[in-house]
């Protein structure tokens, strides 16, 4: 597989559109040329279909990608992945900006860079031959639980168990926002292996989602990322081995806030594509759309917010390999990762309404493609750390929060 990729890579021509890579080299040009070449012939095509249903046949669009080698470009070598480092992620990211609604590369992101990393890095070699290289071939589709009922943002409040019980554990709770938790084949799972202390009380855990006691209790009805199948489960006595657990015991909150850097840079640069994308539709339409004897383009006002918020994307792109650069490198990305979350929730909405404006009433109707940008990306400031919890984390870490007496 690696040589198979790597001969596709080296085969593809230079790129041919306005996203810019984190780095010049010619792997890096043909792996966003390649990922390009996959939505324009296998993705685009199928998403109004895919939005209209409600969902999109994740199993079939994932082993597509596994077939390419993209599901793993950062993973082991050993697990069927390319050995990469974490730019290739980033170019990717990018690249997947260029599909024609939010759901599928949010789906993709969880498979690649929110249900893995972990796994990956601190899970044992049987535990990533048994999930690890499955996913990264694409042959099964994975989930990341940690969000629940009554604990979202805040992590360290959440109320899934699981208790020992000889060489196994014993799971029960529920999970909520669950991408891909329709489809799904399996989900790494965070949960309470004891008490005490919530930031040292809790454990990854591989979970099969066919495995008795697991419930898919209902498909969310969501306002965007509609083709994107987003679920509730429900965990019943379900029995796992002790050996399905990721690293050690009581280190799941850490592994976690470490898979959020990796989860958090990934939006970030997910959505870069996705706003020049909408800036360049509006120019187009601009340029027709006559009123009061005019294109709505000739207007300086339109120009000149074009202009800012185009200015304000390179700005965030900036940001975005800045951290990749030093993650490459070793150094924890937390601050960098957290103000890049930040801003890219906060870009993406305001470009996505900003932009809107402009299309004035087509803007409000379904068969434009503006309108997708602003139900789909208004997730951003939410899912993977709230706005509040990413100022929280920065404020933190400037050392401007008052210390507890």
């Amino acid at each position: 597989m690696a040589a198979l990729f790597t001969q596709r890579v080296l085969r593809a021509g230079p790129s041919r559109t306005l996203v810019r890579t984190i780095a010049t080299t010619p792997e890096h040009k043909n792996v966003q040329d390649l990922v390009e070449k996959w939505i324009q012939t296998e993705i685009n095509p199928n998403v109004t279909k895919w939005e209209d249903e409600g969902i999109f046949p994740a199993k079939k669009v994932f082993k597509s990608l596994g077939n390419l080698g993209l599901l793993g470009l950062t993973k082991p070598t050993k697990y069927g992945g390319m050995g990469l480092d974490y730019t290739y992620a980033i170019v990717m990211a990018e690249a997947l900006g260029r599909i024609a609604c939010g759901g599928v590369p949010m789906a993709v992101g969880v498979q690649t860079d929110m249900a893995t990393p972990a796994l990956a890095q601190f899970g044992s070699e049987e535990l990533c031959k048994q999930f690890l290289t499955p996913t990264i071939a694409g042959d099964l589709v994975a989930c990341i639980g940690v969000s629940e009922p009554f604990a979202g943002s805040d992590v360290s409040g959440i109320r899934t168990t699981a208790r020992k019980d000889g060489g196994d554990y014993i799971i029960n709770g529920s999970k909520l926002w669950i991408t891909n938790g329709i489809q799904g084949d399996w989900i790494c799972l965070l949960v309470n292996t004891s008490t005490g202390n919530p930031h040292k009380s809790k454990s990854l855990i591989c979970v099969p989602l066919d495995a008795k006691g697991v419930t898919r209790v209902r498909k969310l009805d969501k306002l965007g990322m509609r083709c994107s199948d987003t679920a509730e489960l429900h965990f019943e006595d379900v029995r796992v081995p002790q050996g399905n657990r990721i690293g050690e015991e009581g280190r799941g909150f850490v592994y976690q806030m470490l898979q959020f850097q990796e989860e958090r840079l990934w939006a970030a640069a997910s959505c870069l594509t996705t706003m020049e994308m909408c800036i360049q539709q509006t120019v187009e339409y601009t340029k027709t759309r006559v009123a009061f004897g005019k294109p709505i383009l000739a207007n300086q006002v339109v120009q000149f917010r074009l202009a800012e918020l185009q200015t304000e994307i390179e700005a965030l792109r900036s940001l975005v390999y800045r951290a990749a650069g030093l993650r490459v490198q070793g150094q924890d990305v937390t601050l960098l990762a957290s103000m890049a979350k930040l801003k890219a929730g906060r870009l993406v909405r305001e470009v996505a309404d900003g932009c809107l404006q402009y299309w004035g009433g087509m803007g409000f109707v379904n068969e434009t493609p503006i309108t997708r940008v602003y139900r789909d990306q208004r997730i951003l400031s939410i899912g993977g750390g709230a706005d509040e919890v990413m100022l929280g984390i920065i404020s933190k870490l400037m050392g401007v929060v008052p210390k507890e007496k």
